[in-house]
């Protein structure tokens, strides 16, 4: 289900098809509707995924309604922003950042 932000919601069942089978990179942000910098990051993740539109997939997970995939990568802070290409975890951050900061850090996968 995409929303008008592009920002793809994955759940447990979605997450193979979603992520780890995905042709781009995906950014999958691991969130919580309890936690402040998550609700501070949203847009930032919806700008990012609307700019690398073709480049960059970006995904939310709710940790309290999917704790399986939180749990088979370890995650224990929200938010945490995980990269994973073709299929395998390539970066993690933790934490809100600004976007100019996120991008930065994502270069490798939102180059022209």
């Amino acid at each position: 289900m995409t929303t008008s932000t592009d920002v793809v919601k994955v759940t447990d069942e979605t997450f193979a098809s979603e992520v780890l089978e995905s042709e781009f990179p995906v950014l999958v942000d691991f969130t919580a509707d309890w936690c402040p910098p998550c609700r501070m990051l949203a847009p930032v993740l919806a700008d990012v995924a609307e700019e690398q539109r073709g480049r960059l997939k970006v995904v939310t997970l709710d940790v309290d309604a999917n704790p399986v995939t939180q749990a088979a990568y370890g995650v224990l802070s929200m938010p945490t922003l995980i990269v994973f290409q073709a299929g395998e975890p390539v970066k993690s951050l933790v934490g809100a950042r600004p976007k100019r900061r996120l991008l930065q850090e994502l270069e490798e996968w939102c180059a022209d």
